[in-house]
């Protein structure tokens, strides 16, 4: 069962209503799909001087929009990331919908982007963002899918519970930058696919020097082989790909890495 996807690696301008209304004309462009899927902070920009002027309550017009956009298109819809406001807090927040334009899963980043890179780039989310407490996985007719947040994706542990959850795909909107995008991008989305034996995804903002946070862009899909089977350069493009769902209980199958797992050993104890 082939499972067809559009990636939109997407230019943010810091036009809200703008750059919320070229993301759905991404998506469209894309033509007939069954899963589209939005960059990190798609419609804010990856600031944290911005992220509560441009947080909207679950229900707000992005929200709306991507529930309209979803069941206008028939498709499954991996909102990106916007900032959700909530009782004080922002969150880093992905938004998922069905065809029929209905939330089936909200992830919080949960792991938050505090870096000092000695030479490198210095960010601190939690200036501005809360964490979130969700392991976040999601049904489709081709199977269970896993939804993470960029920095997420660096803690094996969490890779791991979506694959016990079932999680085939794991789709990641994510900002790397210039520092780390070259560094571990790559390396990262295929480790995690041969850790947990799935496809990884996934999806980054397009590159502008000219704003505060420079995006690494290279939109990636890798195999549960580990194989990187597409992955643009830094510039504004959408990526269309098919993945062949029966690949990964194939390869779950012949290396049964999960149901090898030694359990009984996997706990800090003091010697």
């Amino acid at each position: 069962m082939e499972l067809k996807l559009a990636l939109i690696q997407m230019s943010v301008t810091g036009d809200k209503t703008a750059d919320l209304r070229r993301a759905c004309e991404a998506v469209r462009k894309a033509g007939k799909v069954d899963m589209a899927v939005l960059p990190e902070m798609f419609c804010c920009p990856y600031d944290t001087a911005c992220f509560r002027e441009y947080g909207e309550a679950q229900g707000g017009t992005v929200y709306q929009t991507l529930a309209a956009l979803a069941k206008e298109r028939g498709i499954y819809l991996v909102g990106g990331t916007m900032p959700e406001l909530d009782g004080g807090n922002v969150y880093n927040t992905c938004y998922v919908f069905d065809p029929e334009g209905n939330c089936i899963a909200r992830h919080r980043k949960t792991h938050l982007f505090d870096i000092d890179v000695e030479g490198g780039q210095r960010f601190f989310e939690s200036d501005t963002l809360s964490a979130g407490r969700d392991v976040t996985t999601f049904p489709t007719p081709w199977g269970t899918m896993g939804v993470c947040v960029c920095f997420d994706f660096r803690f094996p542990e969490l890779s791991r519970l979506l694959a016990l959850r079932g999680a085939q795909v794991i789709f990641v909107p994510a900002a790397f930058n210039m520092t780390t995008g070259p560094a571990h991008w790559e390396l990262l989305f295929r480790q995690r696919a041969v850790d947990e034996q799935c496809f990884t995804v996934g999806c980054a903002p397009a590159r502008d020097m000219n704003a505060s946070y420079h995006s690494w862009g290279h939109s990636i899909i890798c195999s549960p082989w580990g194989d990187v089977l597409h992955q643009c350069e830094e510039k504004e493009t959408t990526l269309i790909a098919k993945l062949d769902m029966s690949l990964v209980p194939s390869i779950r199958r012949q290396l049964p890495l999960l149901s090898a797992r030694r359990t009984d050993l996997y706990e800090t104890r003091e010697v």
